[in-house]
């Protein structure tokens, strides 16, 4: 088993509002991710699931407990400049990470900021473009491109600065399901090629059963962790959570409860073909 790269122990946190009011968003949460997983976070709005995220880079801090980063304490600011080395962030929302005219110079933008030397920057550039891609739109204008392209160059971004883990909060939800499937396979080779550690926010079912690894927060907990073929099993427990389960576990749970002796740690629609057809009548 790896080490793990991201710690929560006991994290609790509370924003604190107008009237000083400072509801529990994250109640007591320990987890560990380990070094070079595909971890997919789900749960319903207001679960804390996203807050959870903005702790993995220093964001946010705790209210209480602590987050560890690769072993550095998020608390303290004098790592606060290496946590985020470590831990880059993409949010829903990629023109809001977009802030060059050209692609290119959109992905060397943080970099530059470190104060990286020239010519490592060119490399880092070409790297990350060519990880998500991107590299026949090196010159373009990022605002001509479909949003699952914009995503993608703000995933290359992120890379140019060489983080070992990569926290995406929910990174298709503007997207069409053609923008969706880019982003997703993307960071799919990212954690399978690359090695790098994965931590994605997500409400589709379909993109959170190619992870390894799936935790499910209620009401600021945890209350599932597991791989995907055995957490989604639980079907009836995820919809009183608001949540459902891929197609094809919707449908062998159906097939189920007709009677019919089927598994429910089916993910793919390949495969729940394949179930189905070994019940039918020959």
């Amino acid at each position: 088993m790896a080490d793990p790269i991201l710690q929560a122990q006991d994290l609790t946190f509370r924003y604190t509002t107008a009237e000083g009011v400072a509801p529990t968003v994250l109640d007591q949460v320990n987890l560990d991710i380990e070094t070079g997983s595909f971890v997919a976070i789900l749960g319903h709005n207001g679960s804390g699931k996203s807050t959870f995220a903005k702790h993995l880079n220093a964001i946010l801090l705790p209210s209480g407990g602590k987050v560890y980063v690769d072993g550095m304490d998020t608390a303290d600011d004098n790592l606060l400049l290496d946590i985020r080395r470590r831990v880059g962030m993409v949010f829903q929302n990629p023109d809001n990470q977009i802030v060059a005219s050209v692609v290119e110079e959109d992905v060397a933008f943080a970099p530059e900021n470190l104060g990286v030397p020239s010519a490592e920057i060119r490399r880092r550039v070409d790297e990350a473009l060519r990880a998500v891609g991107m590299t026949e739109y090196a010159h373009h204008a990022p605002h001509l491109l479909s949003g699952g392209q914009k995503q993608r160059v703000a995933i290359a971004g992120v890379l140019a600065m060489r983080p070992k883990c990569i926290v995406l909060d929910e990174p298709t939800a503007m997207l069409d399901p053609v923008g969706r499937r880019e982003v997703l396979d993307t960071i799919c080779t990212l954690n399978r090629e690359l090695g790098m550690t994965v931590v994605l926010i997500t409400h589709h079912m379909d993109e959170a059963a190619r992870a390894q690894r799936l935790v499910v927060m209620d009401n600021g907990h945890v209350v599932m962790d597991g791989p995907p073929g055995q957490v989604f099993q639980h079907v009836v427990e995820l919809r009183r959570l608001g949540l459902e389960v891929p197609d094809s576990v919707a449908l062998l749970y159906e097939l189920r409860r007709a009677g019919l002796d089927v598994p429910l740690d089916v993910l793919t629609p390949e495969d729940c073909a394949r179930v189905v057809a070994q019940i039918l009548p020959q």
